[in-house]
């Protein structure tokens, strides 16, 4: 009998699910209501990443000259080069669309149907859904996915006007860019922003609640893009939190101060963004009614496999509470498939989950990140080689960064890594897959690499690894 799949969601977690259940033979509704890729592909990752593309390309023009590069007559590119807001957050929603568009094609191209409307679970096998017509269609499932994503939280005085006060799903219809900005929060969200704005040449003042920036980073990582943040001219209020703003005609105030709410101060920008973390999609969905459990901040417990405490219901990405990054919303939601409709799988591990920060340099990591998680690991070797001398990166003037791996003392299976470069996200690769596989240092720095590349360090860094557990047996 052909199984009935119903998935609530139609971002990254859900549409992945739909793939995989509608290639497996099962009978399959996706319930959106907006575009597939949800807030991954149309609010956030997509346009986001497209943005700071921009930003990257701006950033260039500012250094090309170093490389030789100038207009005709010598003209200094930096003094040429000028941003267009409105012209680059018309291709960033273009993308965004684009992008929704052909996700949707292969969904329907694999058989699953797609229904737009709110849909809420009515019990644990019946999903009601409120269709864009205003009608009610009732939906029965041998198994629910709920993959409803998140949306950003919201200071009690921060509700955005999309004029001048954003977060970051209110963004991209700014058409002029902001005279000065003021981003609230310097986690991964606010951190990107941030440097994008000031490459585009804008005032940028981040407001950092801890000492430094991207607090749940490599704080190596997080000090090179300080002095790369600060090199672009922008101000970083540490040790500071948002407490209040006003808004006018003319701009902006928000006073902040330390976490007491002592040394109060009040400063001023024309728009302020606010990248405070992200809540899951969880409220007024009917879990209650299908005996679905959740946590107080409204995340839905799984367990390995995706599943609830509900043997129908499975959850997954960032209404689950947990990593809220797309690559591990699909993984929950394929994983959820396989489980449901009763093929192995294998339970994700969180100690091999890979993640980037798109600044310049990007950050990327993998495994375990530091000395805090030496003690559930047992004695760790960590070697950090820097891309000071790297050939391919002093011909692309990406000098600032490294390579950072920790390996297990004795066996020199890798546990960790991180890397800090203008193309992290792709050096990171074959450092996930020696982590997610359990290769040990000398595996990965007998495996061939290209002279000259970025990549040259991984192999050189592991190299290091080996003599430090070679010397240490002497």
């Amino acid at each position: 009998m052909q199984q009935r799949i119903v998935i609530l969601g139609g971002g990254p977690g859900g549409y992945e699910a739909a793939l995989v259940a509608a290639e497996q033979g099962a009978d399959v509704t996706v319930v959106s209501r907006e575009g597939l890729g949800g807030n991954s592909v149309l609010w956030d990752c997509v346009p986001s990443k497209a943005m700071i593309v921009s930003s990257v390309a701006m950033g260039s023009m500012q250094t090309a000259s170093r490389l030789g590069v100038h207009l005709e007559g010598g003209v200094d590119l930096s003094g040429r080069a000028r941003a267009d807001i409105a012209a680059v957050m018309d291709r960033v929603r273009l993308l965004g669309l684009d992008q929704s568009a052909d996700i949707e094609s292969k969904v329907e191209a694999a058989g699953a149907t797609i229904l737009r409307g709110e849909g809420r679970l009515a019990g644990p096998e019946t999903v009601e859904v409120e269709t864009e017509g205003g009608g009610v269609e009732v939906l029965h499932a041998d198994a629910i996915l709920v993959a409803t994503g998140s949306h950003p939280r919201r200071l009690p005085f921060s509700t955005p006007d999309g004029k001048r006060v954003f977060t970051s799903r209110e963004l991209f219809a700014l058409q002029e860019p902001p005279e000065r900005l003021i981003v609230v929060g310097s986690g991964v969200t606010g951190a990107e922003y941030a440097q994008a704005f000031a490459k585009f040449g804008v005032d940028v003042h981040l407001v950092s609640s801890r000492d430094m920036i991207l607090p749940s980073e490599d704080p190596d990582a997080a000090a090179v893009l300080e002095g790369e943040f600060e090199r672009w001219g922008m101000t970083i209020h540490r040790r500071r939190r948002a407490y209040d703003m006003e808004v006018d005609e003319g701009g902006v105030r928000v006073k902040i101060g330390d976490k007491d709410g002592g040394q109060e101060e009040w400063i001023e920008a024309s728009h302020a963004l606010y990248c405070v973390g992200m809540i899951p999609n969880s409220r007024r969905m009917g879990l209650e009614a299908a005996g679905v459990l959740t946590r107080p901040d409204g995340a839905i417990p799984v367990d390995a496999v995706s599943r609830t405490n509900v043997r129908t219901v499975y959850a997954a990405g960032d209404v689950t509470g947990g990593i809220m990054l797309a690559s591990v919303a699909a993984m929950q939601g394929r994983n959820a498939m396989y489980h449901a409709l009763g093929m192995a799988v294998a339970p994700l591990r969180w100690d091999a989950v890979a993640a980037c920060v798109f600044t310049s340099p990007q950050v990327a990591t993998v495994g375990m990140q530091g000395p805090d998680d030496d003690a559930a690991n047992g004695p760790v070797d960590t070697i950090r080689l820097d891309f000071a001398g790297n050939p391919r990166a002093k011909m692309e003037e990406a000098t600032v960064g490294f390579v950072k791996i920790h390996a297990r003392k004795g066996s020199g299976t890798v546990l960790g890594a991180t890397v800090v470069a203008p193309n992290a996200s792709d050096l990171i690769t074959p450092l996930s897959v020696a982590v997610h596989n359990r290769l040990t240092v000398g595996q990965v720095a007998q495996a061939f690499t290209i002279y000259p590349s970025m990549g040259g360090s991984t192999a050189e860094a592991a190299r290091q690894l080996m003599g430090l557990a070679t010397a240490a047996a002497q």
